[in-house]
């Protein structure tokens, strides 16, 4: 799985550089989005979909963890510059009413940076 993560001040950036978010490593990014929200106490994360063409239900609730670990820990999660595919499933399953959508990185960092 490849993927990196920015910070800067508070703020998290979690960029999978992927072309597909499913099952065959959704297990690895929930594991990652644990260490990161868990140990090293992150509450502000930007989860930037930009490099993502496909996502599927596991896909899905690998973003699921790092939002509900986040609501116990009083952080905030913005998606950012998921493409319309995965925009469309997103709107789909109605996760847009519970995890806030940016349609750039920028985007969702200024409304984090204001929290």
């Amino acid at each position: 799985m490849n993927f990196e993560i920015k910070r800067v001040d508070d703020i998290s950036i979690f960029k999978l550089n992927e072309k597909r978010l499913d099952t065959n490593i959704s297990g690895l990014v929930k594991g990652e989005f644990t260490m990161l929200l868990k140990v090293e106490g992150v509450t502000k994360l930007i989860l930037d979909l930009s490099e993502i063409e496909t996502c599927d239900s596991s896909g899905l609730s690998a973003i699921l963890v790092a939002n509900r670990i986040l609501n116990t820990t009083g952080g905030q999660m913005r998606i950012a510059a998921p493409s319309d595919k995965v925009y469309s499933l997103i709107k789909i399953t109605q996760l847009n009413r519970v995890l806030p959508v940016c349609k750039t990185v920028d985007e969702a960092f200024n409304e984090l940076k204001k929290i």
